[in-house]
């Protein structure tokens, strides 16, 4: 699995033409974000479809970054980030992002974006 990264202008619209590009190439949002800081906006996210992505945001001339993420099952209770994140460490590696891309009952699925993947994975078994 993987995501996506890239920035926006603060121009009225400029989200919605990024997102008329993606629904254009039927591209669906797993999980992501929209994140303001002072003046720039950054946004992440998972497609349903990585190529058709990857197109549709060539396309639109959008300069973006791609990513592997790692799935991880979770109890949604306090302490599991904590633990997550105390693994990851432990293991040397740094934490990108952090997608929740579904629950069910007492279980959250969520998504990483490290910044090293092989070591991630060793951390998380």
């Amino acid at each position: 699995m993987r995501d996506l990264t890239f920035e926006l202008t603060h121009q009225p619209g400029e989200l919605t033409r990024i997102a008329t590009a993606l629904a254009r190439q039927q591209v669906a949002i797993r999980g992501g974000t929209l994140l303001a800081f002072g003046p720039r906006i950054l946004a992440r996210f998972i497609p349903s479809d990585l190529g058709a992505a990857r197109n549709a945001l060539d396309i639109a001339g959008v300069r973006f970054e791609e990513s592997e993420i790692r799935p991880v099952l979770l109890e949604s209770r306090a302490g599991e980030l904590a633990m997550l994140s105390t693994r990851l460490a432990n293991g040397g590696v740094g934490v990108r992002a952090i997608y929740i891309t579904g629950t069910h009952d007492n279980i959250l699925e969520v998504a990483i974006a490290t910044d090293n993947i092989a070591r991630a994975k060793r951390a998380l078994e």
